[in-house]
């Protein structure tokens, strides 16, 4: 009696459940929803905290950091503890510092294939380009009410070493809330904003 019951609540249980094709449709929706919220976007600062954990140390190698944004492809990233260092980009010119030198570089994204890579991605995540990004990952929706995606590297994407991308969004789905990059090795970095302004004037400055 109990394996029978057993058999019909399994049965049952495949029956309920979504097949691939609504799982798709439920990521399509999730996606083209926040890339309506992202079009309301104009400017977005944040600042942020980062987490470096290193498996075989089993250490946390901690980092602060603003993040500014213009539409439609001005952008600044830098830390700013323990070291100084950072990189704008606008449009397909950029330049860049750090604490060794003290001085500011300027360069070609052209010529500058892993900048071009990083800004791309920022980019793409800032604007939320899912078009762009499955060009180089597997998209899975892992929560719905937070969105919360699981990104895969497709073959050649992240030179063996990047294993997944966690991303988590704001409740209100207009910005990342916090970015976990695992590693096939164990070690991740965890980034989190906090303090995100939304559509306030940015000054040319920062740019």
């Amino acid at each position: 009696m109990i394996r029978r019951l057993l058999s019909v609540l399994l049965l049952l249980a495949l029956t309920l459940r979504p097949g691939p094709d609504a799982w798709a449709s439920s990521l399509d929706e999730v996606l083209a929803e926040l890339r309506r919220l992202a079009s309301t976007v104009q400017t977005l600062s944040s600042e942020f905290h980062q987490e470096k954990y290193l498996a075989l140390f089993k250490d946390m190698l901690p980092a602060e950091g603003r993040f500014h944004y213009r539409r439609p492809d001005s952008l600044r990233w830098e830390l700013t503890s323990p070291i100084t260092t950072g990189f704008v980009i606008q449009g397909k010119r950029g330049r860049r510092w750090g604490d060794d030198s003290g001085r500011e570089e300027s360069f070609d994204i052209a010529r500058q294939p892993l900048m071009g890579i990083v800004a791309g991605q920022l980019l793409a995540w800032t604007q939320a380009d899912f078009e762009r990004l499955r060009r180089d990952f597997e998209i899975f929706l892992e929560n719905r009410t937070p969105v919360v995606l699981r990104l895969v590297p497709k073959k050649g994407m992240g030179d063996g070493f990047l294993e997944r991308l966690l991303v988590f969004f704001a409740p209100d789905g207009r910005h990342v809330l916090r970015i976990e990059v695992h590693e096939q090795g164990g070690d991740f970095t965890r980034i989190t904003f906090h303090d995100t302004r939304i559509n306030e004037p940015l000054g040319d400055h920062l740019f």
